[in-house]
């Protein structure tokens, strides 16, 4: 697991000086005032005065600082760390207040690293698949929520990561029950067509069951599960972006044959 952990770690601070100057990521436009977080989100979410969230899995930062821009006080945590030495840099350079930590999930809770709690703890868009265990993922959400505090996770949907991405007939060719790591080589990351020292990276698929027994099981209660037809990447090849900055499928009657995105949003008692 560790091997697999550090293959992971060593392709994800190789793409942060990739994507930072891709077009996918646009970061002159976060510079110049974007919000990077979706509307949905923020409608789901409600209003961020004053709250204080603690980011999970945040890679550089811009969605993090986005919501600082919104009026939260954050906190963002990767292992990364030169998506983190980034998301400082870029926090410096535009002013804007915002805490960000280097540490792996697995290696919190830690109050030495992170002592506060939040009134929200928030994920988002193509984070479960890079942890192997989501019991302590679960763990770690809750230690960090204060009492009555909020949970909330936009990702891809479980199912559509059983398709195959390059057929259009949408092929089941991954396990749903994902027991083991699932091997990739890719020369590019989904950002960026630029190519890429560490081709290698692991996955692992987690059912809906999974994930919400994990919550559960932390004493956070669900308050809504919302699938959607629409994905945050082109995970298709026969995809289009949209108005509304979703990717969609471009076929439209096959629009309603599968879900690409779910939220979740749950509380702790």
């Amino acid at each position: 697991m560790e091997d697999y952990m550090k293959s992971n770690l060593d392709r994800w601070n190789e793409m942060v000086a990739i994507h930072e100057r891709s077009a996918f990521y646009d970061v002159p436009g976060f510079k110049a005032g974007r919000i990077t977080v979706s509307q949905l989100e923020r409608d789901e979410l409600g209003d961020m005065s004053g709250k204080s969230l603690l980011h999970l899995q945040c890679h550089f930062g811009m969605d993090t600082m986005s919501w600082a821009r919104l009026g939260a006080r954050v906190t963002g945590v990767d292992y990364s760390d030169k998506a983190i030495g980034l998301a400082q840099s870029l926090a410096g350079e535009l002013g804007i207040e915002a805490s960000f930590v280097c540490s792996n999930i697995y290696a919190l809770p830690n109050d030495d690293l992170i002592p506060a709690r939040f009134d929200i703890v928030y994920t988002a868009l193509g984070v479960l698949g890079w942890l192997p265990d989501l019991q302590h993922w679960a763990k770690v959400i809750a230690h960090y929520l204060k009492p009555g505090g909020t949970f909330y996770i936009l990702e891809a949907h479980p199912f559509m990561f059983t398709l195959d991405e390059s057929s259009p007939d949408f092929t089941v060719v991954y396990p749903y029950f994902s027991l083991e790591a699932l091997k990739f080589e890719a020369e590019h990351s989904y950002a960026s067509d630029e190519k890429l020292v560490n081709k290698t990276e692991y996955g692992w698929n987690h059912s809906f069951s999974e994930i919400i027994n994990s919550l559960i099981s932390q004493g956070l209660t669900i308050e809504f599960l919302h699938e959607f037809p629409f994905c945050g990447w082109n995970y298709f090849k026969e995809m289009e972006k949209g108005d509304d900055q979703w990717h969609y499928l471009k076929d439209e009657s096959k629009r309603a044959l599968v879900p690409l995105m779910f939220s979740l949003k749950a509380t702790r008692r």
